[in-house]
């Protein structure tokens, strides 16, 4: 049988790309996002191959519809979590950054809770894997509800791959930081060393196919995140980083 996996946010960007790059290397998909018809173009692709889910992770339903996928695809060995929000908000515009912390926790943990559960109860192994982002290594004063949450899923990641270590499960964990890529969710803006989607893209499979543990986009930003740590609060907090 082959391998099944389920992107959340495939509607776009990296989630795209992931759900596209497994379906060409045989995968069975399930695609979930809130938008149907780009759900639908990727179904047309290979309608045999890819199983469609409208799911709003911050949404009640989330959990039961995510479920209800696992089910019409008989099983799940992978899950992959690509659904994310942020926006700078130096203006602190309370609406951001609600929408960002729904987002990025809340929906998070609904959601990579549901697949891990999945696997205990089933008793079966599987990966699950996330997308978080270089923005977890230090608060950005440009974004602080986006750097605050990307930390959140790392920490969140590491509890669970620690306590499916005590209740002895068989669940792998996945952790992808990417840097800065050119995709809609920073469209319009000028950071600095900026990746084509693709070449993103195809770093994500090759870490996640590989069961690495952690995984940074790309070796430009594995050294602009070991300075960064090396920065103390004092330099930190007097440093400009923004668009």
């Amino acid at each position: 049988m082959n391998k099944r996996a389920i992107i959340m946010g495939a509607t776009s960007g990296l989630g795209k790309g992931v759900a596209l790059g497994l379906l060409k290397d045989g995968y069975t998909i399930g695609v979930a996002g809130r938008r149907s018809e780009e759900l639908e173009k990727i179904k047309a692709l290979a309608p045999e191959m890819v199983h469609t889910k409208v799911i709003d992770v911050i949404a009640d339903n989330a959990p039961s519809l995510l479920l209800e996928l696992i089910s019409e695809m008989g099983g799940m060995d992978l899950y992959f979590h690509s659904s994310g929000y942020g926006k700078q908000n130096e203006a602190l515009n309370v609406e951001i950054e609600k929408q960002t912390v729904l987002t990025n926790t809340y929906g998070f943990t609904q959601m990579i809770d549901t697949a891990f559960n999945y696997y205990k109860t089933t008793g079966k192994s599987g990966r699950i894997a996330v997308i978080s982002s270089v923005a977890g290594t230090k608060g950005l004063g440009a974004a602080p509800s986006y750097s605050a949450t990307k930390r959140f899923d790392w920490i969140y990641i590491e509890a669970l791959a620690q306590l499916a270590h005590m209740q002895k499960l068989d669940i792998k964990f996945t952790d992808i930081r990417p840097g800065f890529v050119e995709t809609d969710f920073i469209a319009g803006s000028n950071f600095p060393l900026q990746m084509a989607t693709e070449y993103a893209v195809k770093h994500i499979l090759r870490a996640v196919l590989a069961g690495k543990r952690k995984a940074t986009i790309d070796w430009k930003y594995k050294i602009v995140c070991f300075f960064w740590r090396l920065l103390p609060s004092c330099l930190w907090e007097r440093m400009r980083i923004t668009n």
